[in-house]
């Protein structure tokens, strides 16, 4: 078994500078020695004020990252497909094409990002690009130009979430993950609902204005907001905790690892099935990549968030779904922030009462399974008030989203190198799912759209179902560690959260 070790640059009274190496397990002495305190419970409590300020940054990125993204519906409603002259499935293409970038480029980078150790510098870098790639959709003419300014986009726009999940990954605690990505992942919604309410008063006010349409105005200012947010993101955003040293103490700094040690470590396991184990060196130039790839664990993961991700397909076409209840085209984006605002709230209490009871399974298929009431309603009626009141449990399914994402980190978590893999394949697969769900919602099917809710509510309970499976399998993993540690003496250590 590898030891863990780490290396902090401290100075000594000279203000000469010395390279301390330690070994992780001795942390808490080393902590205690540059404190002369052994209050840890404080000094953690002090590391995570400090790194939750910077990683709050995160929320502002995503939110831009989805309205980047998901800005040309909203485009759609005041002359986006008739400026182009687009015909059939080509708004769906140009909606699903970014998807084939995003998924070709989201374990490429974070293999990279586990390389360069900087995501400080990499996904500022990627959000300016992307930005710029965002303002240049304002000045196309034709299909051809949106199509490739999409795909584009896609490939840049791969490098956050996935890298922001492992940044996360990096410095929380498992049984503090759930939270906090639950507050990285409330980007999604807070961009649905902001994002709609921005577009509504872009495209009423701004129509000719220089002698652009307002659906141009809409891609040239979101564009601009995110090229500036990602200069100031480049002095607020954290590395990894080993080379942090330019806003931690050595002692924070020294906690920070020893956490990470503790929670991921896995030496009490002595079985095949744990390929973490295995010597990072017998593995090849990318042990991360052959760990993941063969830890059927991860695809299960994978098709699992596939299929969630189908279920959430109206996402995309929010807007159209609120202009079925017949009103006009700002009306209609004002209609779409509520029911995302209630998601949002929805979304950050199930992730703390996952977190403090520490489970996950039965959180996610409660919220999939209203959602699919909301499926339901909606097939039932036109009625106004009820498909609206569908809205909102609808869009509440997105805490099962947010909770799954947790529950994977946590699954696949040793060593980092697989964890980073894992995390961008579990997350490049599920977005297949987006590439489908562009053409689930065709105008054909409209107004009521009765396929595409048969299709959300079959997805929804291969999903519930899938995750129950995984939840017995993690059970049957807990219990054979249970045996292992009676056998070998040892105290009770690592435990999958079901």
């Amino acid at each position: 078994m590898t030891r863990n070790h780490a290396s902090l640059e401290t100075v000594d009274t000279e203000g000469q500078p010395l390279l301390r190496t330690f070994d992780t397990s001795e942390a808490a002495d080393f902590i205690h020695a540059l404190t002369g305190v052994g209050d840890e419970e404080e000094l953690e409590r002090n590391l995570l004020k400090k790194l939750d300020r910077r990683m709050s940054i995160l929320v502002l990125i995503y939110i831009l990252n989805y309205i980047d993204r998901n800005n040309t519906p909203a485009a759609r409603l005041l002359g986006f497909e008739e400026d182009l002259h687009l015909e059939g499935t080509q708004f769906a293409s140009i909606l699903s094409i970014l998807y084939i970038g995003y998924i070709l480029m989201q374990v490429p980078s974070n293999m990279f990002l586990n390389y360069i150790g900087k995501p400080s510098v990499y996904l500022p870098s990627c959000m300016i690009i992307w930005g710029g790639l965002s303002v240049c959709t304002g000045f196309t003419r034709d299909y051809f130009g949106a199509l490739c300014i999409r795909f584009f986009l896609g490939f840049v726009e791969a490098a956050f979430f996935p890298g922001a999940l492992f940044l996360l990954a990096k410095w929380y605690k498992q049984s503090e993950l759930s939270q906090r990505t639950a507050l990285l992942a409330s980007g999604i919604l807070l961009s649905n609902a902001f994002g709609s309410l921005i577009a509504s008063a872009i495209l009423n006010n701004m129509e000719g204005f220089l002698g652009f349409r307002a659906w141009r105005w809409l891609f040239f200012v979101e564009g601009t907001i995110t090229i500036f947010v990602a200069i100031w993101a480049m002095f607020v955003l954290p590395d990894f905790p080993e080379n942090s040293s330019n806003w931690l103490t050595p002692a924070e700094q020294a906690l920070a690892m020893k956490r990470m040690h503790q929670d991921t470590r896995r030496d009490h396991i002595q079985h095949n099935e744990f390929l973490d184990d295995l010597s990072e060196q017998c593995l090849g130039r990318w042990p991360g990549l052959h760990l993941a790839v063969a830890d059927w664990k991860v695809w299960w993961l994978a098709v699992t968030l596939l299929c969630i991700v189908i279920s959430l397909s109206f996402n995309v076409y929010f807007p159209t779904l609120s202009a079925t209840l017949g009103y006009g085209p700002i009306i209609t984006l004002l209609l779409c922030a509520p029911p995302w605002l209630f998601a949002t709230v929805v979304a950050l209490s199930l992730s703390r009462h996952s977190d403090r009871v520490g489970e996950r399974s039965k959180h996610i298929a409660l919220s999939l399974f209203i959602g699919t009431f909301g499926f339901v309603l909606s097939v039932s009626t036109m009625n106004t008030g009820i498909r609206y009141f569908s809205l909102f449990l609808m869009a509440q399914s997105y805490g099962a989203f947010i909770c799954f994402l947790a529950w994977a980190s946590g699954s696949v978590s040793y060593p980092p190198a697989k964890r980073a893999v894992a995390l961008a394949l579990i997350n490049c697969i599920s977005q297949l799912g987006n590439v489908i769900g562009s053409y689930v919602w065709p105008l054909s099917w409209g107004p009521t759209y009765n396929n595409s809710y048969y299709i959300c509510i079959l997805m929804s309970a291969l999903s519930i179902t899938m995750c129950l499976v995984f939840r017995l399998h993690l059970a049957s993993l807990n219990h054979r560690i249970d045996g292992l540690e009676a056998e070998q003496g040892r105290g009770k250590g690592y435990r999958y959260m079901l």
